[in-house]
């Protein structure tokens, strides 16, 4: 099969943040995204009028984590060494918020009206977010839980930590099912491939890792160096063919999501990147625009085109 042909273009630099912007997120609509970080403010960006960007939010703490309910249209902020706030984005409103925690909180996922919420002490908290109360903790680890995986059935959670593992939960009951030893060091990302057969995980060590999910539970598939350092994030785009990993490296690259074969790398010296660590990426369904966040303090939103898709 051949190689496909991955042409990028940087389209907007955007800016406004005054730290590090740790996290993106989407919303349900595909050219609104939010973002925040180390300056605790959270910005919406359109896509469409990208020198626009709106503050919505500002906790007076740094933010690692954000996610967009799309149950409830809200938007979902991880105060780190405090808790969670819920802003309805109708309104754009605060709507409720709830103490959880004195540790960071890394990563947010819901399913159904649940959030799972990551934290620096190991514990991964299912919060109702009807109640706005805890429900389960769920404590395997005392190092960091440092990322969240729905399944796409919603069967299953999977969680990254930085003892090297990772470890599948029951989504209904939080009883742990399996134990993976899954990198030589910290997992900072986990994504499940759209169709739900697969997991991806990438590491402080540089590496991302394929599992094979089946009734015997997760199974290692495939391995790649992929970065010269730790692979903060990996995003996949909407159909599910490709995926992207940002990495400390400074370096976005693109991926096949079926041979895993590198297709291209966004970098400084070639597209005009990053000087410092890519934190996060979202590849939105806006014309599949990848999005990419940085040390730096900018978001760069990026036009791929890949031919014969």
């Amino acid at each position: 099969m051949p190689r496909p042909q991955v042409s990028v273009q940087k389209t907007q630099t955007l800016t406004g943040h005054s730290d590090s912007v740790f996290t993106l997120e989407r919303s349900g609509q595909a050219e609104i995204i939010f973002s925040s970080g180390g300056d605790g403010q959270v910005a919406m960006w359109n896509l469409k009028e990208p020198d626009k960007g709106r503050l919505i939010a500002k906790v007076p703490a740094s933010v690692y984590a954000l996610h967009y309910w799309a149950d409830r249209n809200v938007l979902i902020v991880g105060q780190n060494f405090e808790g969670i706030h819920l802003i309805d984005l109708e309104d754009r409103k605060e709507i409720g918020s709830v103490k959880l925690t004195d540790a960071a909180i890394f990563d947010i996922k819901t399913r159904e009206n649940q959030a799972w919420v990551a934290t620096g002490d190991g514990t991964v908290l299912v919060v109702d977010l009807g109640q706005m109360q805890v429900v389960h903790r769920v404590k395997h680890s005392e190092k960091s839980a440092r990322c969240i995986a729905i399944s796409p059935d919603g069967n299953e959670v999977a969680v990254g930590y930085s003892d090297h593992t990772l470890r599948i939960f029951d989504a209904k009951s939080g009883t742990l099912r399996q134990t993976v030893e899954a990198h030589g060091n910290s997992v900072f990302t986990v994504a499940y491939a759209p169709g739900g057969h697969t997991l991806i995980t990438g590491s402080r060590d540089a590496r991302i890792k394929v599992w094979q999910r089946g009734v015997q539970g997760y199974q290692l598939k495939q391995e790649v160096v992929a970065h010269m350092y730790a692979i903060n994030h990996i995003s996949f785009r909407p159909d599910g063919r490709y995926f992207a990993t940002g990495s400390m490296d400074k370096a976005v690259k693109v991926w096949d999501a079926e041979s895993y074969q590198l297709l291209k790398v966004i970098d400084k010296a070639r597209h005009a990147g990053h000087g410092t660590s890519v934190n996060k990426l979202l590849w939105t369904s806006l014309d599949n625009q990848l999005v990419s966040a940085s040390d730096d303090r900018t978001l760069s939103v990026w036009d791929v085109n890949i031919e014969n898709t």
